[in-house]
């Protein structure tokens, strides 16, 4: 038996890295996945069809995470499609990094509003569908720099941080309806965003990590299918670092 036959899935930004291994893990233990992205491409076309080879039903759905209105509409419409949505995976974000001397309202403004802002978003939405079945897991993508902060990211740092607050407040809301929501914060993952760092910089992050190497995605995906499932059925309101001991 896998661990999410019969519970379906809302992963959002899931064209690519974190995102895809977390909807493709889901669907590999039996959930039918819905996923977001802000355009549908033939990136999101691509997911689709491996998630469906997986014998579970799957759909892509073009969202601005960002937009309170869009995102009502595009749950509503998961809803209506799937029929319910047990899991929520809130990981759609971008980076904007810069020294606050030289950010501008702009940088800080965008980081906020998809990293942070997206997930209140979704969470609303989510909400009645959830309530109604008197049970889900909710999780949010946060990162080791929202817990300890970074210089050049304050922005990202600001806005991860936020997820921590918020994910330990809606725990202590929709616990009553059977509710859980936790976060995961990830270290340093080797992604698209990663590997186009210089080789310097990659190797001087590695060293500060006590596992002596970068995260997967794969990784990450791991603990984000522990917390969907019912074997974290009594784990809520936390925050999982998955950082190889670097953030400890």
């Amino acid at each position: 038996m896998k661990l999410l036959t019969g519970k379906t899935a809302l992963v959002t930004g899931a064209a690519r890295g974190i995102g895809k291994a977390i909807a493709l893990k889901l669907a590999q233990e039996g959930a039918d996945v819905a996923f977001t992205d802000l355009v549908l491409s033939e990136a999101t076309e691509q997911l689709e069809k491996e998630l469906q080879a997986c014998g579970v039903k799957a759909k892509g759905y073009a969202s601005n995470a960002a937009n309170f209105d869009d995102t009502q509409k595009v749950v509503s419409e998961i809803a209506k499609d799937f029929g319910r949505v047990d899991i929520l995976v809130n990981n759609a974000g971008i980076t904007k990094d810069g020294a606050v001397k030289r950010m501008t309202e702009e940088q800080w403004d965008a980081v906020i509003a998809v990293n942070l802002k997206s997930v209140f978003n979704f969470t609303k939405a989510i909400q009645p569908v959830m309530w109604k079945q008197a049970g889900g897991s909710i999780i949010n993508m946060s990162s080791v720099v929202g817990v300890s902060g970074n210089a050049n990211q304050a922005n990202y740092a600001a806005s991860k941080a936020g997820i921590i607050g918020l994910t330990k407040s809606v725990a202590k809301e929709f616990g009553v309806r059977g509710i859980r929501c936790n976060a995961i914060a990830p270290g340093f993952i080797e992604t698209e965003m990663t590997a186009a760092l210089p080789e310097e910089i990659r190797k001087s992050w590695i060293e500060k990590i006590p596992l002596r190497r970068g995260g997967t995605p794969a990784d990450v995906a791991g603990v984000t299918v522990f917390l969907a499932s019912d074997l974290s059925s009594y784990v809520s309101g936390q925050v999982i670092n998955v950082c190889g001991a670097m953030n400890t």
